[in-house]
């Protein structure tokens, strides 16, 4: 079997993904990190965007965390990391772009945010975000159940939980924490992190912290003079 090579960045949430996939599926893959600060010319070459991840599976090259993990479970069938009924597949994928589209663009907001307007609309459309899987995913898909679609964990699970392992940086860069009626989504992270996978890869706060802290900048009021 040809061995997966993983173009990755440890703190990039994107890259996160897939290797939580590589392991959940327990496929061989050669890790090679790459420093997007100063990333080696041939990178473009893998990866057209300049991104992490990439792989590289024999001549097969692919770039875009959603599109190497649906690769991945197509290629690497076991265990099946999507439900296995046609619509719920497709909900499935209306998760993962949910996640893509809606979710992480407000954690990046809050965290990037150059003026306290812009910090403060990421905080509501974050709040808002995890209230909605709250209410729209766990309470209706999978009950007390473990995961997003019940026993089985799928790649909507592990598309979102990267950036709950970073989600206490937000704690401390900007005042925010999971809001206390999400209850549900408090019980999916607990049982997320038990997982192997999860454990193995895992960072502490402060990896983080250390990482983001020269994104989070601090805000100017609308409207203030700087000098």
């Amino acid at each position: 079997m040809t061995t997966i090579q993983i173009y990755s960045a440890n703190a990039c949430p994107y890259a996160h993904r897939t290797r939580l996939v590589l392991l959940e599926k327990n496929i061989p893959f050669e890790l090679i990190e790459i420093d997007l600060q100063n990333k080696p010319e041939w990178f473009s070459q893998i990866s057209r965007y300049g991104k992490v991840p990439a792989i590289k599976h024999g001549a097969t090259e692919i770039y875009e965390s959603a599109i190497i993990n649906e690769y991945l479970n197509e290629v690497f069938p076991e265990p099946p990391l999507l439900p296995s009924d046609p619509g719920k597949r497709a909900i499935a994928r209306l998760w993962i772009d949910y996640a893509n589209t809606r979710f992480t663009s407000a954690f990046g907001k809050l965290l990037r945010g150059k003026d306290e307007t812009e910090q403060q609309q990421g905080r509501q459309e974050l709040t808002e975000a995890l209230l909605y899987i709250e209410s729209e995913a766990l309470g209706k898909w999978s009950s007390e159940e473990p995961y997003w679609f019940g026993e089985q964990l799928t790649l909507v699970d592990l598309t979102f939980y990267p950036w709950f392992e970073r989600l206490p940086t937000l704690g401390s860069l900007r005042q925010f924490t999971l809001p206390a009626e999400a209850t549900r989504l408090q019980q999916w992270l607990i049982g997320l992190r038990d997982r192997p996978s999860i454990r193995s890869i895992e960072n502490p706060v402060s990896f983080y912290l250390e990482r983001y802290a020269r994104l989070a900048i601090q805000p100017v009021a609308v409207g203030a003079v700087q000098t």
